[in-house]
């Protein structure tokens, strides 16, 4: 019979990962949601307390807060969690239940779960007559590992404590491919100085350049025994962190041996001693000391703690150490794990770790075909982790000639396939890694990802396919960077060349700003604002490049940043376009600037002209007949004859004239009609993009040439002109262009005074006469 609360637990648990896992909510919960923001949280505690169904809302909202926040959609925000991860689940919340019985009860079951743990992971791992420490830290494991080395070392450790040390300093051992900061981390937690700690250099003339110097580790145990310290523990790797080797255990476990040494090992690809066929190299790891094993991982099981396995006689040591404990409740620990091996079965475990490593060898065996992709796997062809990188020596495209700082280059190229493929495959677990002797690498690790990812044969096609099409502009782009350097040096000094290293793409430009008596805060601050609207008018090109800020962290400020580029892009017409817009917003904000300053000083001088012409007027007619009623009788009697004397206010120039001489021709002087405009034509074909070689002919119909033109201003209504992109053929006006004083002169302006004196209406004539007149 099921006890009544284990049930409850397991439908409680069904129903929170069921409700927690949903990605489709309805709009009403989408509203409610916003009243669970950060801003709301923490608040005062419920008097009545709330039911299980509203706390799991609250959760759902946070979880998914950022989402709603950022505007995107789900995709891969949680990991699956399938059924064998709802059972490392369920073994959490068994634990809290399990801990509430009774004493000798809890004991005897933790001793059981304990037990059988142990014994199926000796059995999988090949570690014969070993124990096992559950740790949630993958670092813990070997830090009670040192304790207890220490304290077997040292006898009196026990009673006198870290006295002892002193007689005789304890060395640590740990090769330069070990994971960073895991010594710093051990002297910090035993309390000894980072002088205790000794970092192995990786071979460098011959073998691996990322295992461990095992002439150099024996020649620096010998300096330390003649130097009166005691060589306590070595670290070994079976799969470095970054590029995933091994280092050669089987020498190494020969020579601990020989001068007494404790052997620690871990890795990811310890994983493989599950397999049936292992690897000598890897095999040597179960005769070692100790060893860490990170199962979660590897088989996809959330909340799962490492395990340490060691080899120790005395139980009272490891007890000393904590690597044993004496509470049941902490025994509690290997249940979610307990209950997951069970689940999975010997089978299913082999299965998951073979489907990883089968998913790397298939990896290997497709980049093998890409001449520019250098894989770094050298002699380990049974590694389960694949790192390679984009080598522009084997790329095709490359012309051999590339900007200062090639490798700084490669490693921005690298850092952006690799975070692109990322995105593009987000179930592939690629990732970027940092290496001092290979700089920036991407790293295919599925040991690590795919149980948790999901990751099938299908998406390992999907990668090649991405980075197939990625490595192409990689290599048209890295090709074409140094034209675009040359090319933007001719152009000098409109346009200056910024050398961001560090920057993916055709390189970084600036338009400078021609203006020499303008101070420097000034023209710093009228520059950023033309590079500004430069790369707004950029952006709206109807361009496949990619123009941005750059980085946020960039070292260049208020520059504009050229993406990825395809082969053939005309690099020339691309800086001159950038040229050409870039000098048209410099000379219509100096023109504003200048029609500013012209016409507020041409409104001051009409004021004084209006106010001399009524003066004038005023000394002509007399004071009699400035009066209403007065001047009304005498106008009666003795009309004035008066010339016509309208004003017009030239924007352009600046000036008020007179009207007299549009009245006495019946039109607007040097007034173009609007058909004289000319239509902007361009090289661009229909449906070619900007910047592009046209690779057919250029011998075209008047016809099609006038489609072209039609569709260049289809796509194009922002009005770049033929001076960015010029034409085949250059057109023939057949009337005089406008001017910019002539498109000014079109708007004038009037005076009210103006309006009293002009003719009567029979006398004027409608516009649309005033322009047929002027041409015929």
């Amino acid at each position: 019979m099921v006890d009544s609360t284990l049930d409850q637990v397991g439908k409680n648990l069904s129903e929170a990962m069921r409700f927690l896992g949903e990605e489709q909510r309805e709009p009403e919960a989408a509203t409610e949601r916003q009243h669970f923001s950060r801003s709301c949280i923490p608040g005062p505690l419920q008097g009545d307390g709330q039911d299980v169904a509203t706390i799991l809302r609250l959760v759902h909202n946070l979880i998914h807060e950022e989402e709603d926040e950022e505007d995107k959609p789900s995709q891969n925000r949680m990991q699956n969690v399938g059924e064998h991860g709802q059972m490392a689940l369920l073994g959490h919340s068994l634990a809290a239940y399990i801990s509430m019985m009774d004493k000798e009860q809890l004991r005897k079951l933790t001793t059981r779960i304990q037990s059988d743990t142990t014994l199926w992971l000796c059995r999988l791992f090949r570690y014969e007559n070993g124990s096992t420490c559950f740790h949630e830290d993958d670092r813990d494991g070997l830090v009670k590992v040192c304790r207890l080395v220490i304290n077997a070392r040292y006898e009196e450790y026990a009673t006198e404590g870290y006295v002892v040390l002193n007689t005789r300093q304890p060395v640590i051992y740990q090769g330069a491919s070990c994971r960073s900061g895991l010594g710093q981390h051990l002297c910090s937690q035993l309390g000894l100085p980072l002088s205790s700690l000794c970092t192995v250099p990786c071979n460098t003339l011959f073998g691996s350049q990322h295992q461990m110097d095992v002439a150099l580790l024996e020649k620096l145990i010998k300096e330390d025994i003649n130097a009166g310290k005691l060589p306590l523990l070595l670290i070994a790797n079976a799969g470095t962190p970054g590029a995933g080797h091994t280092d050669k255990l089987g020498r190494l476990k020969e020579l601990c041996d020989q001068y007494n040494l404790w052997l620690h090992v871990e890795g990811v690809n310890l994983a493989t001693l599950a397999l049936g066929q292992v690897t000598s190299s890897i095999m040597a790891a179960t005769r070692s000391d100790s060893m860490t094993l990170t199962p979660g991982p590897w088989l996809g099981l959330p909340a799962v703690t490492a395990v340490t396995l060691y080899r120790h006689e005395d139980p009272a040591l490891s007890l000393a150490a904590g690597l044993t404990s004496s509470h049941p409740v902490e025994k509690l620990r290997a249940l979610p794990l307990w209950l997951s091996l069970q689940y999975l079965g010997h089978n299913g475990i082999v299965q998951k770790i073979k489907h990883a490593t089968t998913l790397s060898q298939q990896f290997l065996q497709k980049l093998q075909s890409l001449s520019c992709i250098k894989t770094l796997v050298e002699d380990e062809s049974d590694s389960p982790v694949v790192l390679f990188k984009f080598n522009q020596e084997g790329s095709t495209a490359s012309s051999g000639s590339f900007c200062a700082g090639e490798k700084e280059v490669c490693d921005a190229f690298n850092r952006w396939l690799g975070e692109e493929l990322a995105e593009l495959v987000p179930t592939s677990g690629i990732d970027v890694v940092e290496l001092e002797d290979e700089g920036t690498c991407i790293r295919f690790s599925p040991l690590l990802t795919a149980a948790v990812l999901g990751t099938r044969e299908e998406d390992v096609e999907s990668i090649v396919a991405k980075m197939t099409e990625l490595i192409f502009v990689m290599s048209s782009t890295m090709s074409l960077r140094e034209d675009f350097r040359e090319e933007t040096h001719k152009r000098s000094p409109s346009l200056r060349y910024i050398n961001e290293l560090a920057w993916p793409g055709l390189g970084v430009v600036r338009y400078e700003m021609q203006a020499n008596r303008m101070d420097e805060d000034r023209k710093k601050q009228e520059q950023e604002k033309i590079n500004t609207e430069l790369l707004k008018k950029l952006q709206d090109l109807d361009t496949d490049i990619l123009f941005s800020t750059g980085p946020e962290f960039a070292t260049e400020q208020g520059c504009i940043f050229v993406g990825m580029v395809a082969d053939d892009v005309d690099v020339s017409d691309l800086v001159d376009t950038i040229a050409a817009l870039g000098r048209d917003i410099e000379e219509s904000g100096k023109l504003l600037q200048n029609m500013t300053e012209v016409v507020r000083k041409g409104i001051l001088e009409a004021e004084l002209q209006l106010q001399k012409a009524n003066e004038e007027k005023l000394m002509e007619e007399g004071m009699l007949r400035q009066l209403p009623v007065v001047g009304s009788v005498l106008n009666w009697f003795s009309p004035i004859q008066s010339s016509i004397k309208g004003r017009t206010f030239s924007l352009a120039a600046g000036s008020l004239d007179s009207t007299e001489a549009t009245y006495s021709t019946k039109a607007q002087a040097d007034r173009p009609s609007l058909q004289d405009t000319p239509i902007s034509s361009s090289k661009k074909l229909p449906g070619q993009k900007l910047f592009r070689r046209a690779g057919a002919s250029t011998d075209s119909t008047e016809t099609s040439s006038t489609q072209a033109e039609a569709t260049f201003q289809e796509e194009n209504p922002t009005g770049i002109g033929s001076s960015i992109n010029p034409p085949i053929s250059p057109p023939t006006p057949e009337t005089p262009h406008h001017t910019s004083g002539d498109l000014v002169s079109e708007k004038n302006l009037k005076s009210p005074s103006e309006i009293d004196d002009s003719e009567d209406s029979d006398d004027m004539h409608p516009e649309g006469q005033e322009a047929e007149g002027s041409t015929r």
